[in-house]
């Protein structure tokens, strides 16, 4: 053990408030000193240019990256909302949160071990690596062997995050509102509120249990993919004991010959629509590092379920509508479809409402192509972004997207950032035919 590696997570409501004060009073310095700068140029400063400044962007990331927790977690969610909620220069910012945050000192990690398992519980017997393999917003993993010599590893939550939940989304939405980014009429209570309860199921390691076994069972009989094995008697509800599955980073599979890269990610996305349209229960974090590429057998590695949210029946099914009427090109069945998903489509005729329209048919473009839809060479995601701009001047119309539609777009968006990145071609009409009718 090393005391010096790692830094503490910051634990209880008042450390946590004034770890969100240091943040706020960092960017709030930032901004004076930008808007002196551009005086002294002879230029009329404006709010937004002043807080979207490269120093305030890392101001917020490292301290977020420090808090770990539902502060680092909620900047993530927001940060992949795909121009659903947040302006453009907003979600950049949080965008730059990676995915590996600082780990705890031995100290912290100690404590949480006791109190998961006891004071008595001994790390030696288990051949426990003091060094995490990674290290994220809720907690860290380590390398450990079973009593019976299997390779295994411990996800060990950071001690408090679960109980500063609702602290740190109340804070994170004061600094949102401090911004001055976000429309005034805007009603973020929504939303919050569902942050809220996904964030305490992400911290229940015991129902992340479950749904990992939900999906092996799913997947059982399926060749394509590879999932850890949930070890129950190492697993409390701020630990998860899984067996150790070994595989490479999912971007290796670029240096990869094209049918491969088209094959892997061909199954990803048919596993989407599988979670969505069968299971109904989606695993919503898009993060590259939940998936890994095994080379050997070509098997894809599925990790970390802790996101996986049920969805209703209903907006499965007003989804599957919404995806049958873009794949027809039917625009009025598109905005009816729309409607019932949960979306504000405005009135009939409008030009918000066309301009809506076209966004969404934009954003569904893969479903609309014949055959494969070549994603390494789609501009559409800066395509989206110049026609989004344009909804800026009906920012009285705008209203907040429906919660569930916000995390399987950033499911979604996470898909084809990694397809893109992949440079993949797939048949993405064809695999969705399969599940509705157009």
């Amino acid at each position: 053990m090393d005391e010096r590696d790692g830094s503490a997570v910051p634990a209880g409501r008042l450390r946590r408030l004034a770890g969100m004060a240091k943040l706020a009073g960092g960017v709030a310095g930032g901004m004076l000193a930008e808007g002196e700068r551009q005086l002294r140029a002879g230029k009329r400063p404006r709010a937004r240019d002043m807080l979207l400044t490269p120093g305030n962007a890392r101001r917020v990331t490292k301290q977020l990256a420090r808090m770990r927790g539902a502060a680092m977690k909620l900047g993530q969610i927001l940060s992949m909302d795909t121009g659903d909620l947040l302006p453009r220069e907003l979600a950049e910012i949080l965008a730059r949160l990676r995915a590996d945050a600082e780990s705890m000192p031995a100290r912290q990690l100690q404590e949480a071990l006791h109190q998961a398992f006891g004071p008595d519980w001994d790390p030696a017997l288990f051949e426990f690596e003091w060094r995490p393999l990674a290290a994220a917003s809720i907690g860290q993993v380590h390398r450990i062997r079973t009593r019976d010599g299997r390779a295994a590893v411990l996800k060990i939550q950071y001690p408090g995050v679960a109980d500063s939940i609702d602290s740190d989304v109340d804070n994170i939405a004061t600094l949102l509102r401090m911004s001055g980014l976000l429309p005034r009429h805007l009603d973020l209570q929504p939303l919050l509120l569902d942050a809220r309860a996904q964030l305490k199921d992400e911290a229940d390691y015991l129902k992340e249990a479950k749904y990992l076994n939900r999906f092996r069972e799913a997947l059982a009989h399926d060749q394509r993919f590879v999932l850890p094995e949930v070890l129950p008697d190492l697993t409390r509800r701020n630990v998860l004991g899984m067996t150790y599955v070994d595989g490479e980073s999912i971007e290796t599979l670029a240096l990869q010959p094209a049918a491969e890269r088209d094959r892997v990610m061909s199954a990803l996305i048919e596993l989407l629509l599988t979670e969505m349209f069968e299971l109904r229960l989606v695993q919503t974090d898009p993060n590259f590092a939940n998936y890994q590429y095994r080379e050997r057998d070509g098997a894809i590695v599925l990790l970390d379920f802790g996101a996986s949210r049920p969805f209703k029946a209903a907006f499965v099914r007003d989804y599957g509508k919404l995806a049958a009427a873009a794949m027809a090109g039917d625009r009025e069945r598109v905005a009816w479809a729309a409607e019932r998903v949960g979306y504000a489509m405005g009135e009939p005729g409008s030009r918000y409402r066309e301009l809506v329209l076209d966004m969404l048919l934009l954003a569904l473009e893969p479903l609309r192509q014949e055959g494969p839809y070549d994603f390494g060479a789609s501009d559409m995601p800066s395509r989206l972004m110049a026609m989004g701009q344009s909804v800026t001047g009906f920012r009285d119309f705008w209203q907040a997207p429906p919660t569930h539609a916000v995390y399987f777009h950033r499911k979604l968006g996470g898909m084809f950032m990694l397809a893109h990145r992949l440079r993949a071609r797939v048949d993405v009409r064809g695999l969705m035919a399969q599940r509705v009718k157009s």
